[in-house]
């Protein structure tokens, strides 16, 4: 019953803040259509404008002070790094810095309250809530930046996995007469993942007035995985200095493919090494009891004189 009731309040806590970031203000465009929705609904935002909602009243407020505090705290220059862990994990949707930094402190808020009510619900010693509500605090302030890291390595290891299979559609396109914003939309269209995602804005981009080379850097600087840097400077180069496409591309997609087979190798050869903790910690222990168990049954039996 004490676990259910603490897992109802953990519940509780995450529902509420889903519903402090769940719902986002339209901007530009979507702003104004919004508008002209709402236009023959002036009677309920009356009705809204006089009773408004539970997350108006009470979450938004809440949300900006937390967010005003997460500022304070992390200083003037986390924004900037907020930033590029945003770009590295692929802007997921809905997450913004502000989001971050509001994230961060509502979590180092309820996590220490949930942990302390269950262990005051335990009976725990008030030494021991106290350094388990310290760790809580720091974990829940900790966890949105943890969450980046995991999905920027994640989004990293799916671009080296399919960058090669990319710049070998892109090649194949290109020496088939397609211009390079051609192939790249090519590439775009019939592929999926985060190297197609990244093609797409590089062609919005273009469309909006970037230059080629400004966008494919732009690219780059979105990224930390080595070959499509690579890749990237390649291309800016040729772009450059006039040097034929189609005879760069070929050479790129030779090299990455090189990369990304040594790249798995160096993964082979870490499994050894990553299966020896869980070997000894897990494995080992239930083995010798299960082997040496009876054994030593035997032994107490004979010792005892039974």
């Amino acid at each position: 019953m004490l676990l259910l009731l603490a897992l109802i309040l953990f519940a509780g806590a995450i529902a509420a803040l889903g519903a402090a970031f769940a719902k986002e203000q339209p901007q530009g465009l979507a702003r104004a259509l919004e508008a002209l929705e709402r236009s023959g609904h002036a009677g309920q935002e009356l009705v809204d404008e006089v009773d408004p909602p539970f997350a108006e009243r009470i979450l938004a407020p809440f949300q900006a002070r937390a967010l005003t505090l997460g500022r304070r705290l992390t200083g003037a220059d986390k924004a900037e790094r907020l930033r590029r862990r945003l770009d590295l994990a692929g802007n997921p949707q809905g997450w913004t810095v502000d989001r971050v930094l509001s994230m961060k402190v509502l979590f180092a808020v309820i996590l220490p309250i949930v942990v302390l009510a269950y262990g005051a619900m335990l009976g725990g010693s008030p030494t021991t809530l106290v350094v388990i509500a310290i760790a809580a605090a720091a974990l829940g302030f900790m966890g949105p930046d943890l969450y980046l890291q995991n999905k920027s390595a994640h989004r990293a290891d799916q671009i080296r996995r399919s960058l090669a299979d990319a710049v070998d559609l892109l090649t194949i396109s290109v020496e088939a007469g397609l211009g390079f914003d051609a192939a790249v939309q090519q590439v775009a269209r019939n592929t999926d993942g985060p190297v197609a995602e990244e093609f797409s804005r590089v062609l919005r981009e273009m469309q909006l007035g970037m230059s080629r080379s400004d966008a494919l850097k732009a690219m780059g600087a979105r990224s930390n995985v080595e070959d499509l840097n690579t890749f990237v400077g390649s291309m800016v180069q040729a772009d450059a200095f006039g040097i034929p496409i189609g005879q760069v591309l070929r050479v790129q997609s030779s090299e990455i493919r090189v990369k990304r087979r040594q790249y798995a190798e160096e993964k082979a050869q870490q499994v050894p090494v990553k299966i020896m903790i869980p070997l000894i910690l897990f494995i080992l222990p239930c083995l010798f009891v299960v082997v040496m168990g009876p054994a030593v049954l035997n032994a107490i039996d004979a010792f005892n004189g039974n």
